[in-house]
This record gives C-alpha cells, structure tokens and sequence, in this order.
C-alpha cells in the first residue's frame, strides 16, 4: 500500500522542488558505479553520509545537509521522489520558493538530529532525503488533512486505487515509523525510523507559524480541512483481471 498521488493541484510551478528531485537523482547517478563495490561506496558514505557516532566527538557535522541527498540504492531514491513529487508541490505553494527550500533543509537537520539523539553511539551511514521529505509531509498534515490521497493496493495480483483522506494515511505512516524505531531499539531493521518521526513532527512545528497566519483552525473551518480551491479529479483506474460471473 503505497501513495500515488494527491488530488492537491498547485497554483504555482514548483521550481523548488522539481530543483530538489534533479539534485537527488543526479547526484544518485554520479555515484551509481559504487553500488557493485562495496568498499569504494563505504568510503564514499564514510566521508558524505551522516554518522552519529562522530556528530557526539564534535565532528562530521557537514553530514546532517550532505547526507540528505544521498540513497542507498534504486528503490530508496524512487520511493523518496515519489513522496516528494506528490506532497512538496503543495508546501512549497504556500510557503513560497525561498522559505519552503529552507523549511526543507531544517527539516532534514532536525531529522539527522532526532536519529543521532536516539542512536548516538551509531557508527552505521545514515542516508536519504527521507527525513526533509517526512517533515514535508508533516507540514501536509497540518495544512491539508481532509485533501485526499491516491492509494495503491496491491495483493498478489489484485490492484486497486482507493482514495483516502490525508490525515489517514499520514497518520498510518507516521505510526510505522514510530514502532520500526522501537523494533530497531530492541535490536532489528535497519531503517532511520527516528529521523523520519524526527522529521515529520519537525515539519509539524516548523509549520506552526503558516498556519497560524493562515487563521489555525478557522482556517480548517473555511474549506472543512481540504485545500483552499477545487481538488483535482482523475479517471478511475480499473482493474484489468477479468471477472468470473456465477453461474
């Protein structure tokens, strides 16, 4: 079950963060010949990624903004800009250009922050634009939580698009990165659980002032908590597995 769009439409280009998505896959290929040499890619990680561990000695500090437009890997990068693509147009739309690039940037500071708190003796790479991302889509939650989300399900060869509200399935998400940082605590996965709720509450807060300006709950109030203009509509997508009638 994953998100495929919203029915948000913009009311500007947003330069930002189509700039955003450029920088992450080019600087993704860049380096896409280390992910079959898992020396060199350590290396590289060990020098650009952010590691907990030295953030506590005082040092490596560059990692909490250079590690945000690193990925592991093909599904780590398409995941990620997927997110981007469906909740960033929105939040840069309200923020304008310049404040939404910084609102960005903090969010992904405070999510390195939040992973370095909860794991500080960590010597593991942390990468990904997961983080800022999360703190985008925070800031979704509190500005558009009745605007509806696109999602699909997939069940072995059943596939069908359900429309949702926002405030579901961010609610959903948030929730599973709550409980896979307590299941890495207790010593599994592998995720940087904390810094994508570290991120997302981040992106909350750092979006209180907007909304407040905005009219905070009068603001809720004027669309029902849906976005502020008429919401996008698409084509039912239909399944394409044949249906047996009974006889």
């Amino acid at each position: 079950m994953f998100p495929i769009r919203d029915h948000n439409p913009s009311g500007r280009t947003p330069y930002v963060t189509y700039a955003l998505m450029a920088m992450n896959i080019g600087i993704f290929l860049s380096y896409v010949p280390l992910l079959t040499e898992p020396r060199a890619l350590y290396a590289f990680y060990d020098a650009w990624a952010l590691i907990p561990a030295r953030i506590g000695m005082g040092q490596g500090f560059e990692g909490l903004f250079t590690s945000m437009f690193l990925h592991g890997g093909w599904m780590h990068l398409l995941g990620n800009m997927l997110f981007l693509w469906i909740f960033g147009d929105n939040i840069e739309d309200e923020m304008g250009h310049v404040r939404y690039l910084l609102f960005y940037i903090a969010c992904g500071v405070a999510a390195g922050l939040a992973q370095v708190w909860f794991e500080p003796s960590s010597r593991v790479p942390m990468v990904g634009a997961s983080g800022a991302i999360a703190g985008v889509m925070g800031a979704y939650l509190l500005l558009f939580p009745k605007a509806k989300v696109d999602i699909l399900i997939i069940f072995v060869v059943f596939f069908r698009i359900f429309p949702i509200p926002a405030w579901i399935m961010l609610a959903l998400w948030f929730g599973a990165q709550f409980l896979g940082g307590i299941a890495a605590d207790a010593g599994t996965g592998g995720v940087a659980y904390w810094a994508h709720a570290g991120g997302f509450v981040a992106g909350l807060i750092f979006a209180l002032p907007l909304w407040l300006r905005r009219g905070a709950g009068s603001f809720w109030a004027r669309n029902d908590g849906h976005p502020p203009h008429p919401p996008a509509e698409y084509p039912l997508l239909k399944s394409s597995i044949p249906k047996v009638r009974r006889r």
